[in-house]
């Protein structure tokens, strides 16, 4: 292996930080650029401060004409709202784009998603659309899709630790997914670098399998805690209403618009699966799906619930 200098974007983020400690694990020299003055814990990393969205800045104080390896990319919208789609997912991306290619920089890594695949959101469109830029840009660029964290389906531990049921949509079976960890996804876009396989592509990744349903995680979790947890199943069709009455009342309340935006967030994860989707085919492949890793989602949630702690999942509460 070679050691590189990275230039990093978006090392504040829980996947950042795990590429982060992924780079310096594999001996890389890496550079990080975030919008304001950060804790970045015991990481040996140069953090420079300037404006994520502007292509000056990012030269002045983030490249100031040196020389890098690589940039990755590991910034994403907070909300998934489209205002804040287009400006992150899309319009950062294309600012830090533009710099390296200014820069004379090779290689650009980019922290996308798998649920590109079926694109409906806000989010997911401008997600392709610097997907798009990137692959035309004349860089060698690798595309990460990840399927679901850890943290984004850990969101019901603290309910059903109290005693409280399960919630499922539908039957319980409608989604699956091959979870993976932050430290999992941090070394696989870390192995970006060197694996020539990994250039020019677009990659789909989930953690160790099988893929896990809903009704998965109530058996591991019943097994995990020595009882039965209960489960209460909400009809889709109840996402649907509450999203079609925020649609109607957000054309006089941005706020409210906002908020139909995240009703159809929350019913695209309640109702998609995050595997390998099969366009022939029209279904989701779980044998097709990549898998990395060692780390697992019921191993994880064995710790939490055996120190008795929560995860804070923030902007990755989608219900």
């Amino acid at each position: 292996m070679t050691v590189k200098r990275i230039f990093l974007a978006g090392a504040t983020g829980t996947a950042g930080r795990a590429t982060l400690a992924a780079l310096i694990a594999a001996g890389h020299e890496v550079v990080c650029f975030t919008r304001s003055p950060t804790d970045l814990g015991d990481a040996v990393a140069d953090v420079r401060i300037g404006d994520l969205f502007s292509e000056a800045s990012l030269a002045r104080d983030g490249f100031r004409g040196e020389h890098f390896d690589a940039v990755v990319s590991c910034i994403a919208s907070r909300s998934g709202v489209p205002q804040d789609a287009w400006a992150v997912d899309h319009g950062a991306n294309l600012a830090l784009l533009r710099a390296a290619l200014a820069a004379g920089i090779p290689h650009f890594i980019l922290l996308s998603a798998i649920c590109v695949q079926k694109p409906r959101l806000a989010f997911q469109h401008a997600k392709l659309a610097f997907e798009a830029e990137l692959m035309a840009s004349g860089l060698i660029w690798s595309i990460v899709r990840p399927t679901a964290f850890f943290k984004s389906l850990s969101g019901q531990i603290d309910r059903v630790r109290t005693g409280k049921p399960f919630l499922v949509f539908g039957d319980g079976t409608l989604t699956a997914c091959k979870p993976i960890s932050d430290a999992d996804l941090g070394a696989f876009i870390a192995g970006c670098l060197d694996d020539p396989a990994r250039a020019n592509a677009v990659l789909p990744i989930g953690g160790p399998g099988p893929a896990i349903t809903p009704l998965d995680q109530v058996a591991a979790l019943s097994r995990i805690l020595g009882r039965e947890v209960k489960v209460k199943r909400v009809p889709v069709a109840l996402l649907s209403i509450i999203r079609g009455t925020l649609r109607v009342v957000g054309v006089v309340s941005p706020k409210l618009a906002d908020k139909a935006q995240l009703a159809d967030i929350g019913r695209y994860y309640a109702t998609e699966s995050m595997l390998h989707w099969d366009a022939k085919r029209k279904v989701y492949d779980a044998d097709a799906t990549p898998e990395t890793g060692s780390d697992t989602l019921f191993a994880f949630y064995e710790t939490l619930i055996a120190q008795d702690r929560s995860v804070e999942r923030g902007d990755h509460s989608v219900f």
